[in-house]
């Protein structure tokens, strides 16, 4: 077995940390601190030694001779100056390279004035003009004393010492703004506006301590950042840099990500696992909407499609944890599968969170164990039949699909009595809940973030087999009849998420039927007859198909660009049904294809078909039918023209 490298590294600031966690795993790692308290910030990181206590330059050459490094790491505040010299001198005189780590805030910000201590910045804001917005806390305000107080705005802690501290430096009441951090970059941006802010005084705290909010915050409002505390001029690399560097020679582990369900947005409805795995990352994920309020103190990446996520975690290698929120419930319509699917490679886990359906029927205070649920957030599905189908639905909202959209879609079809709630903005402090009926919130305005709540208490299920001949809008055009198409549907056997194809739809009955078979998934009519074509419409919305599609044309050259089928059923081909199978089977060679021969030439056709594509399955059914038909006192039997139902399926086209 090799033998592991040895490091030592030296960790005085959040890199350091960090550094620690992600070198355990890798390396004989043993991690220096000053103090006590350093070493208790180290605790729960598995699998490293820590040495406690300052050392000068010739007990750091013996303890590096001793120990046996191959490699230093200096990860020490940049105002440690003197044990970066005693570490550089100590390193070599063993004999051991060096690795310096900076923090990012040890770059010097552009446009930024930096100065030493508060004083100086007192002394610089002095002798210039406009607002200032002081961000460094309420114990050094005295030290502001002499400025202009009027035009000082101060953000301090709501607490009695902080604001007794205010009142004794001679800040106005109305300039202090009193608030528990941490802030966001919008939250800075809002209060460096509404006071009308030209300068904002801040330490170089770095990231946990708000700084690159800030900072971002002041780049927007045209506001100068006094930055107190200008770091010595130091060589070295970023975090993302060392590791780069690292990695050539260390097995180094990737960021571990925790995908993490917030709920429905607000706080006080995340989990405590999501608060903690939020508080715990060094690297924060997620669409603005979502990351944007959780992202304070540390590094955010607004991202949240799976290739932007990966992107993001590949790009800061430096981060051990990463959480990636998602609003919800990670489980519940949520892109976790995909993106565990992305992560490939990656050590992740999915923290569940609180849907916002559950959050909803809370606020109303009903059961939803027995509603269905329908999500047209950036998807398609059929709302009329679900809700005529279900006593109660909930339809997540998106996009194109607006709750006022939606109402409007029920209530054209003879549905706008429905009941009907809209939850807006739910666990936020302007949320709210609208009822009506579908016919009353009908093209109304809401927020994009919001659920609808529909109860239907006519609900039924209509589905049948075999229905009625005489319930389809009827002309001369040729239809199925109810009899065959019974046999047809049930040697076609669609699941519910069948994607259906009815070539030679005719007057659509045989589509009306496969759209009630499958619910979940489509069907696609395709008919060459104009007036066929306005007849499988016309018999869609009378039977409130919304999954069915009327496509126009002759096959096979009208099925070119239609998804992939599962299943079709052939009821008329113009002669072509040989093309027809073959583009069929190159679509998909898994579909499964019934098809109604009623002349011998196409029964021989279908024949063929099965021997030239190689079906494992060729069954034949002729289904002859007689209906009874009144004769003045007597009822005679009238026989209807024989059709075999043929079913064709696992094909091998050639």
């Amino acid at each position: 077995m090799t033998e592991r490298e040895r490091i030592c590294l030296f960790a005085g600031t959040t890199e350091g940390r960090r550094l620690a966690r992600i070198l355990a795993p890798a390396a004989e790692t043993t991690v220096c601190v000053a103090t006590e308290y350093g070493e208790i910030l180290l605790d729960g990181i598995a699998g490293i030694e820590v040495r406690k206590g300052r050392m000068d330059e010739d007990e750091m050459a013996a303890f590096f001779a001793g120990r046996g490094f191959s490699r230093v790491i200096d990860a020490t505040h940049p105002y440690a100056a003197l044990v970066t010299e005693n570490i550089q001198a100590a390193a070599g005189k063993a004999g051991i390279p060096v690795l310096r780590v900076l923090r990012e805030a040890d770059r010097e910000i552009p446009n930024a004035v930096y100065v030493n201590s508060v004083e100086e910045a007192r002394d610089h804001l002095a002798g210039r003009e406009g607002n200032i917005f002081l961000t460094t806390g309420s114990k050094e305000l005295a030290s502001y004393i002499g400025l202009d107080m009027e035009r000082v705005w101060a953000r301090v802690l709501p607490t009695v010492n902080a604001l007794d501290s205010c009142a004794a430096a001679g800040i106005p009441s109305s300039h202090i703004i009193a608030a528990q951090g941490p802030f966001s970059e919008e939250i800075n941006l809002a209060e460096m506006k509404s006071i009308g802010a030209k300068f904002m005084v801040t330490k170089a705290s770095g990231k946990v301590g708000g700084f690159d909010e800030k900072i971002a915050a002041a780049k927007k409002a045209g506001v100068v950042p006094v930055i107190i505390g200008r770091p010595p001029e130091i060589e070295g690399m970023t975090l993302a840099g060392a590791l780069k560097e690292l990695g050539k020679t260390l097995p180094l582990k990737k960021t571990g990500v925790k995908i993490v369900g917030i709920g429905p947005g607000a706080e006080d409805l995340m989990t405590a696992r999501a608060k903690e795995a939020v508080r715990e990352a060094d690297l924060v994920i997620g669409a603005k909407s979502v990351a944007g309020p959780f992202g304070a103190g540390r590094e955010t990446v607004f991202a949240f499609t799976p290739l932007g996520i990966l992107e993001a975690l590949e790009a800061h290698p430096e981060a051990a944890l990463a959480a990636v929120l998602m609003r919800g419930d990670t489980g519940f319509y949520s892109g976790a599968r995909k993106l565990t699917d992305a992560l490939e490679g990656y050590d992740t886990e999915i923290i569940p969170g609180v849907s916002s359906v559950a959050a909803f029927a809370a606020e109303l205070g009903v059961s939803w164990d027995d509603a269905a649920l329908l999500s047209l957030h950036g998807r398609e599905g059929d709302l009329v039949r679900t809700v005529e189908e279900n006593p109660k639905t909930f339809v997540l909202t998106g996009g194109e699909n607006t709750p006022g959209r939606l109402c409007e879609t029920l209530a054209d079809c003879g549905l706008g009595n429905v009941r009907a709630a809209v939850g807006e903005r739910l666990s936020y402090p302007d949320g709210k809940i609208t009822s009506g009926t579908a016919e009353e919130l009908r093209g109304r305005e809401f927020d994009g973030l919001s659920l609808l709540f529909l109860e239907n208490d006519a609900a039924a299920r209509p589905y049948r087999f075999g229905i009625p001949d005489g319930e389809f809008v009827r002309s001369d055009v040729p239809m199925t009849k109810s009899e065959v198409r019974a046999v047809s549907l049930s040697k076609l056997a669609p699941p519910e998420d069948a994607l259906i194809w009815d070539v030679g739809a005719g007057t659509g009955s045989v589509s009306v039927e496969c759209a009630f078979a499958a619910p979940k998934g489509a069907v696609w009519a395709v008919e060459k007859e104009a007036d066929a074509c306005q007849l499988i419409r016309q018999n869609a919305a009378k039977f409130r198909v919304g999954n069915l599609t009327v496509v126009e044309g002759t096959a096979p050259d009208a099925l070119a660009d239609l998804p992939a089928p599962t299943h079709v059923f052939i009821g008329g081909s113009s002669g072509n049904l040989t093309e027809i199978v073959a583009l069929i089977l190159d679509k998909n060679p898994a579909t499964r294809i019934v098809l109604n021969a009623v002349t011998l030439e196409t029964q021989a056709e279908a024949a063929e078909c099965a021997k030239k594509f190689g079906f494992e399955t060729y069954e034949t059914v002729t289904v002859s039918v007689a209906r009874s038909k009144k004769m003045g006192r007597y009822h005679m039997m009238s026989a209807q023209n024989p059709v075999t139902v043929v079913t064709l399926a696992g094909g091998n086209p050639k």
